[in-house]
């Protein structure tokens, strides 16, 4: 990985707006590089708006980014290059096989012929894909689909992946394998801004993490800092953005 020194992730004020609503509202954040970040938050607060601005599919309304030391979306193109990106919606195509498609993302980052075929066929054998042989990925499962978006994000050996809900769909045994090695890129001093709804998964993986709520920041430090006794993550972030308390009382059948 890069010695450079520069925050992996920096953005300042950041804002945008749909219609007369702010998804993100004046975002102010840094991450650290060879930091495995959480970003959380509850339905409609902001975060996948927030990582496709990251990723420059969605230019803000206001406040700066800068990725790797680099501005974006000025230097985009040399950003882009740098990033691996797990999207929450799998943006893969569908009429190609998975090795095809890590392949292509491996020509596509830069790589030669050979070497982009040779390391999609280890990566396909690693998230235990080869048995899926000519198959394309429209026929393949949801956690299939992850699992070779995850492939073709690490194709490059990026320094810093965007992960929006990853496991989402993937079993226990994929789930596992994709966390092992997602912190040993972290361990070989990779950066991972990632965001998931299972915050059991967060609280084991993640050193530091945010929390944001309709748009704006709320919390935000080292995991350890941020729970008190023994307070859990699930039970932080509840207090921090939950709403009224419900039960069962309410409903008579279901007592």
């Amino acid at each position: 990985m890069t010695a450079d020194t520069s925050p992996a992730i920096e953005v300042n004020g950041l804002r945008k707006v749909y219609g007369d609503k702010a998804a993100v509202d004046g975002l102010t954040l840094t991450v650290e590089r060879g930091c495995f970040f959480g970003f959380l938050g509850p339905n409609g607060a902001g975060k996948t708006t927030t990582i496709r601005m990251l990723m420059g599919l969605a230019p803000p309304t206001a406040g700066a980014i800068r990725i790797l030391g680099r501005r974006m979306p000025e230097e985009q193109l040399e950003i882009k290059k740098r990033i691996g990106l797990v999207p929450d919606e799998s943006l893969l195509f569908d009429h190609l096989t998975g090795p095809e498609y890590v392949e292509f993302a491996g020509r596509m980052y830069g790589l030669g012929r050979d070497l982009a075929r040779r390391r999609a066929a280890e990566l396909m054998e690693l998230f235990e894909l080869d048995t899926a042989g000519r198959k394309l990925i429209a026929d393949y499962s949801k956690g299939m689909r992850k699992r070779v978006a995850m492939a073709a994000a690490l194709i490059h050996r990026p320094e810093l992946f965007l992960l929006d809900e990853p496991f989402e769909g993937v079993d226990a045994v994929g789930a596992r394998l994709m966390k092992d090695i997602l912190l040993e890129q972290v361990a070989q001093g990779a950066t991972i801004f990632l965001t998931s709804h299972v915050l059991e998964v967060v609280e084991r993986l993640c050193d530091r993490v945010a929390i944001i709520d309709q748009g704006r920041l709320v919390v935000e430090g080292a995991m350890e800092e941020l729970r008190s006794g023994e307070e859990t993550l699930e039970d932080l972030f509840v207090r921090v953005v939950g709403g009224p308390a419900r039960s069962t009382e309410a409903l008579d059948w279901l007592r």
